[in-house]
């Protein structure tokens, strides 16, 4: 896999602690903001004008750069992956925060980094004897649950499109993960860059089709849509698609999938915390017990002894 930076020499420390940060933080904002965007504009019509907008214009950042088109085989390889990722995944995500609310969403999404475990079969013999890694998914997951405990979550009697939205999650991470794995495994030529921004477009345009197919557009006017909801979706393709989005996809090329996963344990807190700072809604002790404990199980995944140990790079 070509990147923005070779993998053939040992990736610099504070590049990679910077895109964890841009995951953690950056990616755990969207929630509020894919919330403040749905109040003005359709889910399918919202992933389409976020993954095109960003994907056209990293597109032509990387030609501006001299960084060829991949050829055909490699562009319908690359949208596969972006389909899976960015349409099952986050286009999930935007549909389901129609009907229940982003800390539940949250909490479903914080399944990708054991899905990443199950689905990973090279990684396997890694993964499952190296107890570090399985301990600290399992604390982080458990910090998850600490978090949203009490408050019902799994409550669906009488409203059957929360059970709904709760199957389309789970799949939508399973899909995200198998999306991810299919990118790091499958051969493509291109740079980090280009290969980001054909699933993002391949995303976008497919986005189009259940948008169009439910008559999103008939209920959707431009000149209604709030200077809030047109910062919500500039931030989406700005910070959570170009910045977030590259970063995951060059961490995918230099750090085990497992680990990289790690970001659906923070991103949780992340959300309560805008939501208290914005929302003004309370932080209690057992808020606070949980960012802990979802912290532990980050740092024990990323302070694994083999955590470099790729046995399959060279194929990713």
């Amino acid at each position: 896999m070509t990147t923005l930076s070779s993998n053939d020499k040992k990736p610099s420390q504070a590049l990679v602690i910077a895109a964890f940060a841009s995951l953690y933080i950056i990616w755990g904002s969207t929630y509020l903001a894919i919330l403040i965007a749905l109040k003005d504009i359709p889910p399918f019509l919202l992933a389409a004008m976020r993954f095109i907008a960003a994907g056209v214009i990293l597109y032509a950042w990387c030609r501006i750069k001299g960084q060829p088109t991949p050829p055909l085989k490699s562009v319908l390889t690359i949208s596969f992956s972006g389909i899976l990722i960015l349409f099952f995944g986050t286009g999930s995500l935007v549909w389901v925060e129609q009907y229940i609310p982003s800390g539940i969403a949250a909490i479903i999404i914080a399944t990708t980094p054991l899905w990443f475990v199950v689905l990973d079969k090279r990684q396997w013999k890694f993964n499952f004897n190296n107890r570090y890694i399985i301990i600290g998914l399992l604390i982080g997951f458990a910090g998850v649950l600490t978090l949203f405990a009490g408050n019902n979550i799994f409550s669906v009697a009488g409203n059957k499109m929360i059970l709904i939205s709760f199957i389309v999650m789970l799949i939508g991470s399973f899909l995200w993960a198998a999306g991810s794995l299919y990118a790091k495994y499958t051969p493509a030529e291109g740079s980090t860059g280009m290969k980001a921004s054909i699933q993002m477009m391949a995303a976008g345009f497919i986005s189009l089709i259940p948008a169009f197919i439910s008559g999103e557009q008939q209920h959707f006017s431009p000149a209604h849509v709030s200077q809030q909801a047109i910062m919500a979706i500039l931030y989406l393709v700005s910070f959570g698609s170009l910045v977030g989005y590259i970063s995951y996809i060059w961490l995918l090329s230099v750090r085990p999938p497992s680990l990289v996963g790690t970001y659906a344990y923070v991103n949780p807190v992340v959300a309560v915390f805008l939501g208290w700072l914005i929302a003004h809604e309370a932080i209690g002790r057992q808020q606070i017990i949980a960012l802990v404990i979802i912290l532990a199980g980050v740092i024990i995944v990323t302070l694994s002894k083999n955590k470099t140990i790729i046995p399959d790079s060279k194929n990713s």
